[in-house]
């Protein structure tokens, strides 16, 4: 194969790699019942005037299962980090003791488990669909390079390639949603 026709195919690999990639911060933030430090890390502080993330100006541990702690470096942020937790949609309700901000992590709900479940499942058809818009675009360009003379083969090839490529991306993401409503619906 020439290196064009090359360069599209590692061009589309990275794409659908990003795809995988996202989708695997994404499913992070959404909760299974167990505490994990990353369900913040969409939380922004005011810090004096600006919009920083929680893990700047605050060390955050899970000193059990059912348990987030957040743990200021400036005291006189205690206030700033609980309003933007409470502000951030994430339902959680946080307690302070004046110098680390404990959220418990409540159990989930049958109903809660299922709407989870639902915007997990979203979640993977989003970067199933970045997946295939990169093998549609590779596609385009390898259609372009037979006007400017590459044999049909080579581009038959290339498109097989692209295809398997796509099947193989499409399994991970099938199989990160299998792993993910395992952990939603594990009690």
């Amino acid at each position: 194969m020439n290196e064009e026709v090359q360069m599209y195919l590692e061009d589309a690999k990275e794409k659908m790699e990003a795809a995988v990639d996202h989708l695997n911060n994404e499913l992070v933030k959404i909760r299974a019942g167990k505490a994990n430090p990353s369900m913040l890390s969409g939380v922004l502080v005011d810090y004096y005037g600006s919009m920083t993330p929680l893990s700047q100006v605050a060390n955050v541990s899970v000193p059990d299962p059912r348990t987030i702690a957040v743990q200021p470096w400036e005291r006189g942020l205690i206030v700033p980090i609980e309003k933007a937790i409470m502000n951030s949609n994430l339902g959680f309700n946080p307690d302070n003791n004046g110098e680390v901000i404990r959220i418990n992590i409540p159990a989930l709900t049958e109903e809660r488990r299922g709407d989870l479940v639902k915007q997990s499942k979203a979640e993977c058809e989003n970067a199933k669909i970045s997946v295939r818009n990169a093998r549609r675009d590779t596609n385009v360009e390898l259609k372009k390079l037979i006007k400017e003379g590459l044999s049909e083969d080579v581009e038959k090839d290339a498109e097989a390639e692209v295809q398997s490529m796509t099947d193989n991306f499409g399994r991970k993401i099938d199989q990160l949603l299998v792993e993910k409503e395992k952990d939603i619906m594990t009690i």
